[in-house]
């Protein structure tokens, strides 16, 4: 008896150093901190600049000529909006002669504003904001010096659609000769120079071809500093492969081709400390829990008065929800789970949105101002809560996601639990790839990504798998919504709680069938594995 004893005690202690052992690795695997925060330009950005006009400032000394027809037609970064001036006025004179109009939308936007200047630094920031979350490292000009004997820009050169601009850092290294010599072709732009050097030889110009050569080298580098790139095949967004040679050497470097993303930028009005109520909006599906819904309501208006709450109610025979700063939209009946989400999404106007269920309740842990906060400081485009359980348990529901490779019968989808980092000067809260299903985002961001139309009772890590490599995703355990009761007893049932269980839970061949096609021929995966 007292050897079993012994046994058993052994086992345990055992089972608790591996335990322990398991849990320290698990810890120290995660337990790095990583800083996400925006953050104004980098050293290494600025050296890369002072390095680029070190460039351009060489071979000054060397005479050129301008030309007008070329260099006029070279983006400025200077707009102005011109109308047409009306020449004559008659009936009809607009359909036969359609002139150009102008609207200076500063000037009517800001004449009305009490404090224009306070509008026009918000803006300010929220345009560097944006430029900071939507620009990478990838973007910036880094030239290659010459080393092959070529210099050439190596990434961050761009052009509008069938616009004209001058190649950055061309440039030749060569040894002393009598005749120095380069190639530049292209195909999908023409080049040009913005200005001619005595004594550079320029041949093919206004073609996908051009060859310039000079006698002597300084002079040639000198012309390569006007050569001008001018895209002639109109795409919104691709990029032209450009080839660069001399003698015995060659290179290649691309030139990107496509429209500017125009900022969505959203103006709260004068500026308060996170001022909720114009920044973020609540939108929640709701089907067959209209008690839950409206005790829902009554705890985020003990918090947020005047939050505007946006409803996608798929219901059989609706109810009417009313309230201030309620907004409830009728759908088809039983639409679906991700349907709802797309309308009330639609519905948003305001800079972020709060995903609630439509049994949540709100409490003095709820605290969107953190959310918020976290949202504004960092490169997230999404944070996620915790939810409380009415036994205690608060859930957070982190996980990691990852696509292998799988060659021509499809990729590998990993679901893992747990989450990548902790977040710098944020406690509490790390990166993940999905969390749980109390998230606040950047609209315009969650309306990128969107939500699949077509899974309609049973979806939840489908909207994040969609939205990998285009969401940067966290969670923070310390904001918490409470989760309403779901232990009823099957005698206290009504006939609403029966019909939406029947609904929510029931389970048919062809709803397996079709997550099985969503997976495999709408996000081309052969497999998946999860935790």
């Amino acid at each position: 008896m007292r050897s079993g004893c012994k046994k058993c005690l052994g086992l345990v202690l055992l089972g608790g150093l591996l335990l322990a052992a398991l849990f320290h690795g698990w810890s120290s695997s995660s337990s790095s901190e990583v800083d996400i925060r925006q953050r104004p330009e980098s050293q290494i950005k600025k050296l890369l600049q002072a390095k680029i006009q070190e460039i351009t400032r060489e071979h000054r000394d060397i005479a050129y000529h301008i030309k007008e027809d070329v260099a006029g037609r070279l983006a400025q970064n200077t707009c102005v909006c011109l109308a047409d001036k009306e020449t004559f006025h008659l009936p009809y004179s607009e359909l036969l002669f359609p002139r150009v109009r102008a609207h200076n939308v500063d000037l009517a936007f800001l004449e009305s504003r009490p404090d224009p200047e306070g509008v026009r630094q918000h803006r300010a920031q929220e345009y560097s904001s944006f430029q900071m979350r939507s620009q990478s490292p990838a973007d910036l000009l880094v030239i290659s010096e010459a080393n092959s004997p070529l210099q050439y820009p190596t990434q961050g050169v761009e052009v509008r659609p069938l616009q004209k601009i001058i190649i950055p850092g061309l440039g030749l290294k060569d040894e002393a000769r009598s005749n120095h010599t380069v190639y530049l072709k292209a195909t999908l732009g023409t080049f040009d120079v913005a200005a001619t050097v005595d004594v550079v030889s320029v041949t093919g110009v206004g073609g996908n071809h051009m060859t310039l050569s000079s006698p002597r080298l300084s002079a040639l580098n000198r012309q390569l500093q006007f050569v001008t790139y001018t895209n002639t095949v109109f795409h919104p967004r691709t990029a032209d492969t450009v080839q660069f040679a001399t003698e015995g050497h060659r290179a290649f470097f691309t030139i990107k081709i496509g429209h500017r993303i125009v900022p969505r930028l959203y103006y709260t009005g004068p500026q308060t400390e996170h001022n909720i109520s114009a920044l973020v909006t609540i939108a929640t599906k709701t089907f067959l829990r209209y008690d839950k819904l409206r005790d829902l309501i009554a705890s985020v208006r003990q918090y947020y008065p005047s939050v505007t709450i946006v409803i996608a109610d798929d219901n059989e025979h609706p109810q009417k929800v009313a309230g201030p700063h309620v907004e409830q939209y009728i759908m088809p009946f039983g639409k679906g789970w991700f349907a709802g989400r797309n309308l009330a999404l639609s519905q948003v106007t305001t800079k972020y949105v709060l995903w609630a269920d439509d049994d949540f309740i709100f409490t003095a842990n709820t605290k969107l101002e953190k959310m918020v906060d976290i949202l504004e400081k960092t490169t997230l485009d999404l944070v996620g809560g915790a939810v409380r359980e009415v036994t205690g348990y608060t859930a957070t529901y982190l996980h990691t996601i990852s696509v292998e490779g799988g060659g021509e019968e499809g990729d590998c989808l990993h679901i893992r639990n747990g989450f990548h980092h902790a977040i710098e000067g944020f406690p509490n809260c790390v990166v993940a790839d999905a969390v749980i299903n109390f998230f606040m985002g950047r609209t315009d961001k969650l309306q990128q990504v969107g939500f699949n139309p077509r899974l309609a009772r049973k979806a939840h890590l489908e909207f994040f798998i969609d939205a990998l490599g285009s969401l940067h995703v966290g969670s923070c355990s310390d904001v918490i919504v409470n989760h309403a009761s779901k232990i009823i007893l099957p005698w206290t049932k009504t006939e609403s709680q029966k019909a939406y269980e029947k609904m929510r839970y029931s389970s048919t061949s062809s709803d397996a069938d079709l997550y099985n096609e969503v997976f495999y021929f709408r996000n081309r995966f052969k497999c998946m594995t999860s935790q």
